[in-house]
């Protein structure tokens, strides 16, 4: 078992893959040859024996690789981190960043850009805007949404993605994993 940082695991990633590239194209390399050309790795028991090994090592660096990923999963599902008054597993906060933040910023941003439409033409038909219906027939226009709340929450949005990275930055600089 080593013992590292999340951020020292996720760097560890790429080499792997890199490594495991590496070997894959030396295996592609020496898989066959004319019976007449004398085996480049004779002296080191055959390229046959060679590609066994690379193949193993492939396979060790692919278990490494699914070691390194999985403790990282375990790690992000136990670790929380609190930003205002929402705490989520790391997990959790991944999930959203990936899945949800982005609808959240279109969609209230689409609803933004209505209200600033319907605004304007409010105003280009000399009618008033208000978020209490005058009852009875009125060319005036209602807001059924609280403007305030749509625009803190856009604020908030910004906020929390901001606070995010620093904590996840810090959480993966400390959090100590295993990895078999």
């Amino acid at each position: 078992m080593t013992t590292i940082t999340i951020t020292e695991a996720l760097a560890e990633v790429p080499t792997i893959s890199k490594r495991i590239e590496k070997k894959a194209n030396f295996i592609g390399s020496f898989l066959f040859r004319q019976s007449a050309v004398r085996d480049p790795h004779e002296k080191d028991g055959g390229s046959a024996v060679l590609i066994a090994r690379e193949f193993q090592a492939i396979r060790d660096l692919q278990n490494r690789l699914i070691n390194i990923r999985a403790a990282v999963q375990r790690a992000n599902s136990e670790h929380v981190i609190t930003i205002g008054s929402e705490t989520k597993s790391i997990a959790d906060w991944l999930t959203w960043r990936r899945e949800i933040v982005e609808f959240d910023r279109r969609f209230l941003g689409q609803l933004t850009s209505a209200l600033k439409q319907m605004r304007d033409d409010a105003n280009k038909k000399g009618v008033a805007v208000t978020d209490k219906d005058p009852g009875g027939y009125s060319a005036d226009y209602v807001v059924n949404i609280n403007e305030k709340e749509l625009s803190e929450k856009i604020e908030n949005i910004e906020t929390v993605m901001g606070t995010l990275d620093g904590k996840l930055s810090l959480a993966n600089a400390t959090i100590l994993i295993e990895v078999p």
